[in-house]
């Protein structure tokens, strides 16, 4: 059990029967009454984001989560099979667990979230920046770089971006798996 005042952000809480993360966090002391807790919170399942007041000292169950890295070897089926960095163990992990999956490329690193209590895992999230290849693009015309015009081009893993119209085929860019925005040319 923790107590509402030491939430911070990242925390973990159970509450109806659910996992949230904290997102967001503030004490709001009203000019009279007691001070209470204003905090926001993303479902672990579905992302939905809540926010809820606690007076402080109220009690909050606290769920103990590991971050553990975790390589991306293969796709059976539905799922998506990932290793153990440390134990070598494989295991599947469904689709809609997976944060920017459509840059999930073989052999990437992933950090996996899982419940310390239960083993079960809660999600797994990529790199915020991932370095692709594009595969497909049209050519962009010499001199067009006036205005900050962007084209679409299909990535090696066959996620679809817009990117900058000097980008070109086989050309390597590093991409942000939150929204799936180009970043940046790669060297």
């Amino acid at each position: 059990m923790i107590n509402s005042q030491d939430v911070k952000n990242g925390v973990c809480i159970r509450m109806d029967g659910r996992l949230y993360f904290v997102i967001d966090f503030l004490h709001v002391k009203p000019g009279k009454g007691n001070t209470i807790m204003r905090v926001k919170f993303k479902d672990v399942v579905d992302g939905r984001v809540l926010e809820r007041r606690f007076n402080i000292g109220e009690k909050l169950e606290d769920v103990r989560v590991e971050r553990r890295p975790y390589q991306y070897l293969y796709k059976e089926g539905a799922d998506y099979i990932f290793m153990n960095q440390e134990t070598f163990e494989q295991v599947p992990i469904a689709h809609d667990l997976i944060t920017g999956v459509d840059f999930l490329k073989e052999g990437f690193i992933c950090d996996v979230v899982s419940d310390a209590s239960t083993d079960t895992i809660l999600f797994a999230e990529l790199p915020t920046k991932v370095e692709l290849m594009i595969s497909y693009t049209e050519p962009g015309l010499k001199g067009d770089t006036a205005t900050n015009t962007l084209k679409p081009a299909t990535l090696e893993t066959g996620a679809e971006i817009r990117v900058p119209l000097f980008c070109n085929e086989g050309e390597i860019i590093r991409v942000d798996t939150r929204d799936g925005s180009y970043c940046e040319r790669v060297r």
